[in-house]
């Protein structure tokens, strides 16, 4: 294991986002396939993009590097398995950083209720 990185986040701070920004905020946090997915349960919307929200902040810790270096919030994208396993995959700067980092397999966890989410990463 390289590092560890865990975020929790009120779902309501997330929905309030949606609310606020909409497609603003929808373009700048999360990629298509990411707004499709939450947008494919309108009654859980909010718990899932806050979940991938979590992931994203955990990513983040696991890199060290916080939102610099260049790092945009859609090079850390969470996709779903066949199985439903959530996955993480990496793309631009975010990218770069956990190949110099040497990470090269990532675990992910997430969880929510109808007012919180959770996300653990794990880089190995």
């Amino acid at each position: 294991m390289i590092s560890h990185g865990v975020d929790i986040i009120d779902v309501a701070r997330i929905a309030d986002m949606i609310e606020r920004h909409a497609d603003a905020f929808w373009n700048r946090v999360y990629t298509p396939a990411e707004r499709a997915y939450c947008e494919s349960n309108p009654k859980r919307l909010a718990e899932h993009a806050a979940a991938r929200y979590a992931a994203k902040e955990a990513v983040l810790k696991c890199l060290g590097t916080g939102w610099r270096d260049g790092i945009a919030w859609t090079d850390i994208e969470v996709r779903k398995l066949p199985s439903g396993q959530p996955i993480l995959f990496l793309t631009g700067q975010a990218s770069l950083i956990a190949q110099s980092l040497g990470i090269r397999r990532w675990h992910l966890s997430l969880s929510h209720t109808a007012s919180l989410a959770i996300a653990s990463a794990i880089a190995e």
